[in-house]
């Protein structure tokens, strides 16, 4: 061969090599990597080679433009196709124009001939606007275009939608902000559907999709454990899990507290969300900010952390087995997140904290992690949307705008790459799981080592309705060696509705707490029965010591008759309540019983922490219900001079949570944000090359609570003067501390009870009504739906001085934003003209039971002219000036 041929040939070797993820020679971890300030989009090939990734471990190329476009996230088939969301209207250049425009599209890649790359696209679905989630099912494809959730059929198999059905059209919103929209569509071992960032649910019941309420949790992104625990996170708090499932929190509308659902896995300090990026990461939206970069140029802690997603796949090496791996975009990076089993709950650390290390990362800036996917080949998939502009136009500060102008990051778009993590020792599964398959085929999947498989056949089964298969799964519910089996076939039967208490009953005592767990829920059906065998059997865990199931526990007692549950959650506030999961669990069933429990504890003389803290929370909570009778019954306990001090200090403390807002009992002290903000970035999280600092909320659990906003009007009104009175006329302590609770209380001839607002003219009640909807789309996701404080994330603006005192000091900060100590109010000066800034100021101003002043287009008019030509937020200390 002559020598120049040769040389071709190893040329040619070596980016075949290359296009197949090779990586040789590179250090691990690498530090800081130096590289240009100009960032060109990279063809694949160049692009692997900016991957840095442990030993062992590599990235490989599954399919890139044009082949796939703008990918957001992925779903799998049985037979290893490969289902895509494109969303080509996400920030199309730096002002958004035409983001609502039809162009969007699910499209499904194959790989025919299995070399591990995809060579055929079929569009199954286009002219979607904004679609943004897809669900695989045996009869369909779900897919998310809010505010309308469709299944799409393909009748001939041709892999093209013919038919559609609408679901719901309550999955998020149309003119929703598109980094705080309704995400998600996990089918989940409890066969619930959960999504991301919205209030529902779904289950198919019958053939039919039921949709639920739940609380809203999380911003972009959803897993489950073995367990069948849920998991999110949001913009800078890494990671989040469900003890005990959202939706019991639902069952009581006036809980102070949801502990329990999405708790903060972060760490006390917040460990878990440093983050070490290997390229300076200056465009972030915050990047001029002290503290928000270090030294050297990367980001300290994440900005737009999303999409967590536990591996559960068999073709990795063990160590990475039940890991959590988590994306941000803004900084280029995976991390991996270690997740353990404490003493009183579980605990998570990053696997490369002590060497500064990340899972995956990348000097490339276009690189854009935005989704991860367990495949049914059992490795891991990287979904890259490979773009400049990470970061929606409603939350980029001038500096971010700026950054991307400069840095020519706007354009060019229409990239898009998917990734496979591979090992060394990896070997890929590609034996199909056909999505028609027998269930004589299926039940054995069930015992699969791949959690993909395993979850794919019991959906399978459960959506066909085929309950002939309920001898077998009783079978492996009752006998099966691995764990993971047995729940499979305990939910499998569940989903079927064939699941008896013979099934569940030993399962109550099995030795595997998950078992436990899962069998605590399982006996809800049958709890509510007058006598029923199997409460003995549940009410015999009131013993058990396992954290997991204690609190689980907790939440099943409030599905059993009224005295049987008043007596069993008695019990375990006297024996946990101290323990902030369990207490909000257990109160969260007891929606008009707390004052029948409290009155139980009250029958024990001697005071305990666990008895002190209980009763501060169910007297706290009778307040925020604020029905009139439990309230003075209340009163009248405080007000009784023989009762202990401790006992009447405790329930005092519950009324000052409630009215005043005070710290309540196991209140965790944190330094990252309220484990109830939901997560971050990429399309459909809020964060892109900067994460702007804005945190959803909602009823999210928030610690501690704002105090209720009346507008400095009582919170609570009674039919007549309450008992407390009388203990505000006693000098010392417990007289100051009522007086104070007093203030937040009316009763008719109350001195000084400030009169109603006046009502608003028909202008204004226009404005307010359509105020509201803008509120919905663009502020909720941050400020949640009753303007309450998000601690650590987002502040009260409730009753806050700055939006209900002068009105030019509003329009300011939400013309050009707002600078503090929480962090960043983005400007919306650019999005919203006069007339709708007044609006939604209109109906913050005159929400919750306040009563400022409207708010008119002429107002904002004259302050935007005023403050022509300002491009950076306010500062406080600028807005307290204004007068």
């Amino acid at each position: 061969m002559r020598p120049y041929l040769r040389v071709i040939v190893l040329l040619v070797v070596a980016a075949a090599t290359v296009g197949y993820g090779a990586q040789v020679n590179k250090s691990w971890p690498p530090g800081l990597q130096q590289v240009s300030e100009d960032s060109p989009p990279l063809p694949p090939e160049e692009a692997l080679k900016t991957f840095y990734m442990p030993p062992g471990y590599r990235v490989e190329l599954v399919a890139a433009e044009p082949l796939i476009q703008d990918p957001v996230m992925i779903d799998w088939d049985g037979e290893g196709r490969l289902w895509a969301v494109e969303m080509p209207g996400y920030m199309p250049d730096i002002d958004a124009k035409g983001e609502h425009e039809p162009i969007g599209k699910i499209v499904v890649l194959e790989d025919t001939n299995n070399d591990g790359r995809m060579d055929k696209r079929t569009v199954f679905q286009d002219g979607l606007v904004l679609a943004r989630w897809l669900k695989v099912l045996g009869r369909g494809v779900l897919v998310a275009e809010p505010p309308n959730l469709w299944l799409f059929e393909d009748t001939n198999g041709d892999l093209r939608a013919d038919r559609k059905e609408l679901v719901t059209a309550a999955y998020g919103r149309r003119e929703g902000n598109v980094e705080h929209n309704a995400n998600g569509l996990l089918w989940a071992l409890d066969n619930n559907i959960y999504t991301s960032e919205i209030d529902i649910d779904l289950r198919l019941k019958n053939g039919t999709f039921e949709v639920r309420k739940t609380l809203p949790r999380g911003q972009w992104g959803i897993t489950q454990d073995d367990a069948g625990r849920i998991f999110r996170n949001t913009n800078e708090s890494a990671l989040h899990v469900d003890v005990v499932p959202a939706r019991y929190y639902t069952r009581h509308p006036n809980l102070l507290r949801t502990r329990g659902s999405y708790e903060s896995l972060n760490g006390p300090n917040g460990e878990l969300n440093e983050v070490w990026p290997i390229r300076p990461t200056r465009g972030v939206n915050r990047g001029y900010q002290y503290g928000i970069l270090r030294a050297d140029g990367t980001l300290a802690k994440y900005t737009s952390v999303c999409t967590p997603m536990v591996y559960r796949g068999d073709r990795l090496p063990a160590e990475l087995y039940g890991n959590v791996f988590v994306v941000d975009p803004t900084v280029n990076l995976v991390s991996r997140i270690i997740l353990g089993d404490g003493p009183d709950g579980l605990t998570a650390r990053k696997a490369y904290r002590d060497v500064r290390g990340e899972f995956l990362a990348s000097t490339d800036e276009r690189f854009r992690p935005v989704n991860l996917s367990l495949a049914p080949d059992g490795t891991l998939h990287v979904v890259d949307m490979y773009r400049g502009i990470i970061q929606h136009k409603g939350y980029m500060t001038e500096y971010l705008r700026d950054y991307v102008l400069s840095h020519k990051l706007e354009q060019p778009n229409s990239f898009g790459r998917i990734y496979r993590i591979m090992h060394d020792s990896t070997k890929r599964d590609t034996t199909p799981l056909s999505m028609r398959a027998t269930a004589a085929e299926l039940l054995p999947t069930l015992s699969h080592p791949n959690g993909w498989k395993r979850d794919m056949a019991q959906q399978l089964l459960v959506e066909r309705g085929d309950k002939s298969v309920a001898p077998a799964l009783r079978k492996m519910a009752a006998g099966a060696v691995d764990v993971r089996t047995r729940l499979h076939a305990l939910w499998t039967l569940d989903g079927l509705d064939v699941i008896e208490p013979s099934d569940v009953i030993p399962a109550l005592a099995h030795a595997n707490r998950d078992v436990r767990v899962s069998a605590l829920r399982l006996a809800e059906r049958w709890l509510s029965q007058p006598n029923h065998p199997i409460q003995g059997a549940v009410l015999k865990r009131l013993d058990d010591t396992d954290w997991a199931v204690r609190r689980q526990l907790a939440a099943t007692l409030g599905e059993l008759p009224a005295q049987s549950k008043e007596a069993a959650v008695a019990t375990i506030l006297e024996r946990h309540g101290d323990d902030p999961i369990s207490v909000d669990a257990a109160l969260s069933g007891l929606n008009g019983s707390e004052l029948a429990v409290l009155d139980r504890l009250l029958q024990a003389t001697a005071e305990t922490p666990q008895r002190s803290a209980a009763l501060t929370m169910l007297a706290a909570t009778i307040v925020r219900v604020g029905a009139n009778a439990p309230v003075q019954a209340l009163m009248e306990r405080v007000a009784e001079n023989a009762r202990a001090s401790w006992q009447r200090s405790a329930l005092l403390r519950g009324a000052e949570v409630a009215l005043l807002g005070a710290t309540m009992p196991g209140t965790p002290s944190r330094g990252a944000p309220d484990p109830n903000a939901p997560c971050a970035t990429c399309p459909g999280g809020r964060g892109g090359p900067g994460g702007a600092r804005a945190f959803p909320g909602a009823l999210a659990g928030a610690d501690p609570p704002a105090p209720p906003s009346r507008a400095g009007g009582p919170f609570v009104t009674l039919a007549a003067e309450p008992a407390l009175i009388a203990v505000a006329a006693q000098p010392g302590e417990f007289g100051d501390r009522a007086i104070k609770v007093l203030e937040r209380i009316g009763w008719p001839g109350k001195p000084g009870m400030a009169p109603e607002a006046a009502a608003l003219n028909v202008a204004d009640r226009a404005r307010f009504d359509a105020g509201q909807e803008i509120y919905k789309n663009l502020c909720e996701g941050c400020h949640g739906a009753d303007g309450r404080e998000q601690p650590g994330a987002t502040p009260n603006i409730a009753g806050a001085p700055m939006v209900i005192g002068n009105p030019g000091i509003p329009i300011r900060i939400l013309l050009h934003g707002k600078e503090g100590p929480i962090g960043l109010m983005p400007a919306h000066g650019q999005t919203l003209g006069d007339a709708e800034i007044a609006a939604v100021l209109t109906y913050i101003r005159r929400a919750w039971g306040q009563t400022a002043s409207p708010i008119d287009p002429a107002m904002v008019q004259q302050v935007r002219a005023a403050t022509a030509g300002r491009t950076r937020a306010w500062t406080p200390a600028e807005l307290a000036a204004v007068r």
